[in-house]
């Protein structure tokens, strides 16, 4: 049994505006800035190859970083990991608004994946040390996931209007400023988590992979993920391609599935206080094959509305909640001792499957339908 240090006493409402910043912010960092995607071969002289990679290497070391600096937070703490990955996400920003090279535009968007990822795993592996056997981690966990179902939706439009007003340079000295404000109030009441007694003890992580646990929890987390990822990348051709939405009327539409996903999370407690964990992913299973038949229905007999595409995706977002609120808690909890590690890759595998799976199901099938989120 691990011992915590009892120096976390905060309300969920004051832990959330603590942790959910950083969660908040490495994806912001993609999103936000991808309407001057098309702008900055022509700004730095270079070629959109070289501007793709700032994209690529970004998920690439999001991922990467995670493996890295999980272990590491069970090792040195968790503090040191968020305070040394916001630092660093602060000047990565600060140098990419100002590079006049493509080189060190790439280097610093690097940089500043390597904050993110570090950020990430400081703060998942924080809730598992703190809220592991409390009800308000489901809570944590559903509002994590529903704050980044917003991100992609509001992201690129408040990168579009800051790029537009004040330029480019702009968007990531926000960026910057965001974090250097989530830094100060972390260095004040962010305090060590790590289980007293992982100073003596190293358990090797080979036990997490092979847990019929933390495969059947990650999986499932995957498959929710996943059906949101492939509704985000799909959305905007369904909804503005073939509805004719407006861009403002797409951003709203799509706005009300991550809305959703909020007013579910505030059932959350209550739903695993009633059903447990495997009851909770079984019915959230269930309900994306729910919506997944809607869709299908809308797809053969009826064309893109908001009545065939978002409404059935309402249900999946319920569904979504009821699974990623608890998958955590079932896969990550034989390892409270090696907490950091088991986060790195329970978000490490989940990055694979959904981008393997879902850029496969959007090369495969016609993306201009709801299929790929069918199937």
């Amino acid at each position: 049994m691990t011992t915590t240090r009892p120096a976390w006493a905060y309300t969920l409402p004051a832990a959330l505006l603590l942790m959910a910043p950083f969660d908040i912010l490495a994806s912001l960092a993609m999103d936000i800035y991808l309407p001057v995607v098309p702008a900055m071969p022509g700004i730095l002289n270079t070629t959109p190859a070289m501007i793709q990679l700032t994209l690529s290497l970004y998920m690439v070391m999001l991922g990467v970083g995670q493996v890295i600096f999980g272990p590491l937070s069970d090792r040195i703490g968790r503090r040191p990991i968020l305070l040394a990955g916001a630092t660093a996400f602060v000047i990565a920003s600060l140098g990419a608004a100002w590079s006049s090279t493509a080189p060190a535009f790439v280097a610093f968007r690097l940089l500043q994946a390597v904050g993110a990822s570090a950020m990430l795993v400081a703060t998942f592996a924080t809730v598992r040390d703190v809220y592991a056997n409390r009800p308000e981690g489901v809570v944590i966990y559903g509002l994590f996931s529903s704050m980044l179902a917003f991100v992609p939706a509001l992201g690129p439009i408040a990168g579009a209007l800051i790029g537009e007003f004040l330029g480019w340079q702009a968007i990531f000295i926000t960026l910057a400023i965001l974090a250097m404000l989530a830094l100060l109030n972390a260095g004040f009441r962010w305090h060590e988590t790590r289980p007293l007694d992982q100073v003596k003890t190293r358990r090797s992580v080979l036990p997490i992979f092979a847990s019929p646990a933390f495969w059947v929890y990650t999986v499932g987390f995957s498959a929710g993920m996943g059906t949101y990822f492939v509704f985000f990348s799909t959305a905007p051709r369904v909804l503005l391609g073939q509805a004719e939405y407006s861009e403002i009327g797409f951003s709203f539409a799509f706005a009300t599935v991550a809305l959703v996903m909020i007013v579910t999370t505030r059932f959350a407690k209550s739903f695993v206080a009633r059903w447990g964990i495997a009851g909770c992913v079984a019915r959230g299973m269930a309900l994306l094959v729910c919506g997944a038949v809607l869709l299908g229905i809308g797809e053969l007999y009826g064309s893109p509305s908001f009545l065939t595409f978002i409404l059935p995706m309402w249900v999946v977002a319920v569904g979504i909640v009821f699974t990623v609120s608890v998958t955590a808690n079932g896969a990550l909890a034989e390892f409270d001792d090696i907490a950091g590690s088991a986060v790195a890759f329970y978000f490490c595998v989940q990055s694979l499957i959904v981008s393997i799976v879902g850029t496969l199901a959007g090369a495969l099938l016609n993306g201009d339908t709801a299929w790929p989120v069918i199937c």
